[in-house]
């Protein structure tokens, strides 16, 4: 990260936290379904959760997680879903970005972008993909924040309207939402990629019952 945008991001957090902690109040969110309630099935894929260990947990603080593989048949790579849901981020504790925790795994970014992709439901979504590598192992990441109806692709507008909202709502609730799926060695990129968007597009429809407009 370069030296200007460390700073820039350093004051966006700093002013976050300091006009969150001056609002009195709790988050007013409306009744939401659990996240690990999401469908096992979803478009003729097949979920099993996958455990998250306690120390993964503490270090994402406290909210809603769920971790889950699907799979449709023996010859198709899986997808590993990840939610990350968080009821209020009034005490500093923030929803992490996939560019800051990817790397602390091993993997090393090969190329990112921004698209627009329309659900199932025929609603525009703003979403960040990311190639990444690991030795020999490639993946795509699709990944968006969603609150409160909205998807956002860039973390630093995510918390441009979570202060918005904080301040006209008295909500500072969010999610991150992230779709990773390998590239195979007998696959090209664009038909990795095009298994996830497709995925990512049949669950965006549902989410709303779990992460509450």
């Amino acid at each position: 990260m370069n030296p200007l945008r460390f700073w820039s991001a350093a004051l966006l957090l700093a002013a976050t936290a300091l006009l969150l902690h001056s609002r009195p109040g709790v988050d007013r969110n409306p009744p939401s379904t659990p996240v690990s309630e999401l469908p096992i099935v979803i478009d003729g894929w097949t979920g099993r959760d996958q455990p998250i260990d306690q120390e993964t947990l503490d270090v994402l603080g406290a909210g809603q997680y769920l971790s889950r593989n699907y799979a449709r048949d023996r010859r198709t790579p899986p997808i590993d879903l990840f939610l990350a849901y968080l009821p209020t981020q009034r005490t500093g504790q923030t929803i992490h970005s996939p560019r800051h925790c990817l790397p602390g795994g091993g993997w090393s970014f090969e190329s990112s972008s921004y698209q627009d992709l329309t659900d199932a439901g025929g609603k525009l979504h703003r979403v960040g993909e990311y190639v990444i590598a690991d030795g020999a192992s490639r993946q795509i990441v699709i990944y968006w924040y969603q609150a409160h109806g909205r998807s956002v692709a860039n973390e630093y507008i995510a918390k441009f309207y979570m202060v918005a909202d904080a301040i006209r709502t008295n909500r500072t609730d969010g999610a991150l939402v992230r779709v990773v799926t390998p590239i195979a060695a007998n696959e090209t990129e664009q038909a990795s990629r095009a298994r996830a968007e497709a995925f990512a597009m049949q669950l965006a429809p549902l989410l709303p019952r779990f992460i509450p407009d």
